[in-house]
């Protein structure tokens, strides 16, 4: 549990809930805790009759709520993020359109997975080709920096409980400025940041698309790399490749400036792949041993994975391995 406790969340719902019902109009209600996330977010939904809307109560002191209500309401002509008919910015309070139950990776199936998403690639393209990015903070070398030093701040120092040697750290930083090189020569366009199936819902029209608070000026392959080489769901290797493929395509059409060869794109999203993959190892580290949500890390193996198929098709990335290699051996993961 967080440091807000039981009795401080217990507290937050009960002035989530009624702040939200005195917004409404609302005497009586039902609710019901429907997410938490990986931050301090939590949502509640209330019913009544055959109205719901849903409530974010964001503790204002971590996770302000100002990014979130701003980007909504820049992206709201383009594609399907939720109304927000009321905020109480200062307590961190918002309460939501009701976009459903179904996130995409409870409903995507092999069979299904071509329309949905074909769906969700339409909503990304009206995000890079229009969505506003002047007032987004750049994604650049600074902030890819920060975020590869969460592999060996949180899963190599906490996790596997390995101190790099003088010469590994040396290697280190050769494999972030070539990873952080290749992430600023793409074009750079507005960037969700985690368009994951777990950040899109099965609505109508489809998707709904939620999460987008900490949206940049990033990468134009950085989204349709976390679409489809996803932290929860794994893919084929050649269904995902065919997937990037036709974004690549649409994307041209869509007059992105997109390479118009197949093979240096593969490379791009590889690359880009690797820089993420790191990160959200080091955040899954940080998770479970900072907030105490151990379960993130069960999906490790599938980054790894991921990091392989990256390593096997691009050369330059064989420093990586070996430092991989040269860790795991003096791993001593926490029990």
């Amino acid at each position: 549990m967080n440091e807000y406790g039981q009795g401080m969340s217990d507290q937050r719902r009960t002035q989530a809930e009624s702040w939200a019902a005195r917004e409404l109009n609302w005497a009586d209600w039902q609710s019901e805790a429907i997410s938490s996330d990986a931050s301090f977010r939590r949502y509640f939904r209330l019913r009544r009759d055959n109205q719901a809307w849903v409530v974010m109560d964001a503790p204002p002191d971590r996770e302000p709520v100002e990014a979130f209500v701003n980007i909504a309401r820049s992206l709201r002509p383009l594609v399907h993020v939720p109304a927000i008919p009321a905020a109480n910015v200062e307590q961190g309070l918002l309460l939501l359109e009701d976009l459903g139950d179904t996130p995409y990776h409870h409903a995507l199936t092999s069979d299904n997975a071509d329309a949905l998403f074909g769906d969700a690639l339409d909503a990304l393209l009206k995000l890079q080709t229009a969505g506003p990015v002047d007032d987004l903070p750049s994604y650049n070398a600074a902030m890819l920096m920060r975020e590869l030093a969460l592999f060996p701040d949180w899963f190599l120092a906490r996790h596997w409980q390995v101190e790099p040697t003088d010469q590994e750290l040396d290697d280190w930083d050769l494999l972030c400025a070539l990873l952080i090189r290749w992430a600023l020569d793409q074009p750079q366009v507005f960037c969700h940041r985690d368009f994951m199936p777990r950040n899109l819902m099965v609505s109508d029209p489809n998707p709904g698309i939620i999460d987008f608070q900490d949206a940049v000026c990033g990468p134009v392959s950085y989204d349709p790399v976390c679409l489809f080489r996803d932290a929860f769901l794994s893919w084929p290797v050649e269904r995902v490749d065919r997937w990037l493929e036709d974004y690549r395509q649409r994307a041209r059409e869509a007059g992105l400036p997109i390479s118009d060869s197949e093979r240096l794109w593969q490379r791009q999203c590889d690359f880009m792949g690797v820089q993420r993959h790191l990160k959200v190892l080091g955040i899954f580290a940080r998770i479970a041993y900072r907030d105490g949500k151990p379960a993130y890390l069960d999906d490790a193996p599938r980054f790894f994975d991921y990091l392989s198929v990256a390593v096997e098709r691009n050369p330059e990335l064989q420093l990586l391995d070996e430092l991989l290699e040269r860790w795991r051996a003096r791993a001593r993961p926490v029990k």
